[in-house]
This record gives C-alpha cells, sequence and structure tokens, in this order.
C-alpha cells in the first residue's frame, strides 16, 4: 500500500480515471453540454508554440497583418490575370494590369518585379515581391 499525501481515496481515484478515459481516448471534450466545454482561444491571443519561443507582443500581429497583405495581393492579382497571360515577364503583367484598370497600389508593386525574370502564376509574383506564404 502507498502511503503519501494524496487527497483523493483510492476509490476517488479511481472515479475521476475511469471519468476522464472517454476524453483521453476521443481527444476531444465529451461533455453533453456546450457550456462545460473549454473556451476556445480568441481571435486577438497569442499563439504559444510549445517548442520554441514565446513572440514579443506585437509580433505575432504582425506577421498576421502581412500573411493577409500577401494573400490579398496575390488574390488581387489572381483576379485581374487570367490564365492565358501565363508565364509573363514584368512587361506583359503590366500592360494586362493598366489594361483591366488595376489599381495604383498594384501597379506600383509589380514594376518592381525584376524586368528579366518569368512567372508561371500569382503566387510566384508574390513570393517574388517579398511576401512568403504561411509555414
Amino acid at each position: 500500500m502507498e502511503r503519501g499525501s494524496s487527497r483523493l481515496s483510492p476509490h476517488e481515484d479511481d472515479q475521476r480515471k475511469h471519468e476522464l478515459q472517454a476524453f483521453l481516448r476521443s481527444g476531444h471534450t465529451t461533455h453533453a453540454h456546450e457550456a462545460y466545454d473549454p473556451e476556445p482561444p480568441a481571435d486577438d491571443d497569442v499563439h504559444v508554440d510549445p517548442g520554441g519561443p514565446v513572440p514579443p507582443p506585437g509580433e505575432e500581429r504582425e506577421r498576421a497583418r502581412a500573411e493577409a497583405e500577401a494573400e490579398e495581393l496575390r488574390a488581387e492579382l489572381a483576379r485581374r490575370l487570367s490564365r492565358t497571360v501565363f508565364p509573363a515577364d514584368r512587361a506583359s503583367l503590366l500592360r494586362t494590369l493598366s489594361g483591366s484598370y488595376a489599381p495604383d497600389a498594384l501597379m506600383e508593386a509589380v514594376r518592381e518585379l525584376p524586368t528579366d525574370d518569368r512567372y508561371a502564376n500569382a503566387g510566384e509574383i508574390t513570393r517574388a515581391l517579398g511576401y512568403r506564404p504561411r509555414v
């Protein structure tokens, strides 16, 4: 018999193990009432990676903003450029975008592309402009 300073009797300990058994097997909550489920994280909560350091408070928000900006740029390029344009270089992209009355910000971004490179899709253009996809 184990002698220690446990708050629970062996009977209560076995009962709690039985109650947790379904949860441990399923990997999600097993409560019948939604009110007993743990609350999901909020949108502005800092994502903590258990394998790495905790980012500074503004870094997570800055990364999310940069990802949203890259996705918006890629979506706008995909909306304005058809598949027949690709593969394309900077000059043909600028001609196509000016013909579709693209916003000035998009035109300025495409003007920053190197002149010799050719791009197969909007994702390659986005990466060439320095935006990286989510990992």
